[in-house]
């Protein structure tokens, strides 16, 4: 099913106040996805938050929903525009380009946070080279790197093929790279562990592409 491309901005359907805009202020334009830039990797035994440049402490409060557009809130039933509800979750599109893929998955993770999901509900999936954070955890064995996955206390991030990586509520994947195949595979296994949402960063022509020829 193709997708539409959705502003960086990440909308859940929830209860909540509705926020509408400042009289007078427009709303703002999608910023460009930087390219990735060095990560300085975590000394070895460091908090995994601290892997995540920009994610806040667990001691930070949750802070309240991000709220979307008013445009997008019609007080139906329906997921917001860019989003198509299945069974299990909805589906939303970042656009950015395969090399800024990591760099928007990232974003969409601080958003999550900061819109009160807890970090053991989000899992970050990459179709290329693996996320910064997986290489380093990887480096000390894949003993150590998996009992951080089954402890399911902070956000994980594994290969889009990794049979091991469980089901959460939020699944994030990067198409960062790899082959057709790879990417046709991983967004409808995605799909599959997302409980409530599935945000799919990358180019927008290759994954409706890919995902037409597999349709």
């Amino acid at each position: 099913m193709p997708l539409i491309p959705e502003e960086p901005q990440i909308h859940e359907s929830v209860p909540g106040p509705r926020v509408t805009p400042a009289a007078g202020r427009t709303a703002p334009t999608p910023r460009p996805v930087p390219g990735p830039g060095p990560r300085p990797a975590p000394p070895r035994g460091a908090p995994a938050a601290s892997a995540r440049p920009g994610k806040p402490g667990p001691a930070a409060p949750p802070r309240g929903p991000v709220a979307a557009p008013p445009a997008q809130r019609t007080g139906s039933s329906q997921p917001p525009a860019g989003e198509t509800g299945t069974a299990g979750a909805q589906l939303q599109l970042i656009p950015a380009p395969a090399d800024g893929a990591i760099d928007a998955a990232d974003e969409a993770v601080d958003l999550l946070l900061d819109s009160g999901r807890a970090p053991a509900e989000i899992l970050v999936l990459t179709t290329g080279e693996a996320h910064p954070w997986a290489a380093h955890e990887l480096s000390f064995g894949e003993a150590s790197y998996w009992a951080q996955h089954d402890a399911a206390d902070d956000v994980f991030y594994a290969d889009a093929d990794a049979e091991r990586a469980t089901g959460r509520p939020v699944v994030v994947v990067a198409v960062n790279g790899g082959t057709d195949e790879v990417t046709a595979r991983a967004l409808p296994a995605a799909m599959a562990r997302a409980g409530t949402l599935l945000i799919v960063c990358g180019d927008p022509q290759r994954i409706n592409a890919v995902l037409g020829a597999n349709a």
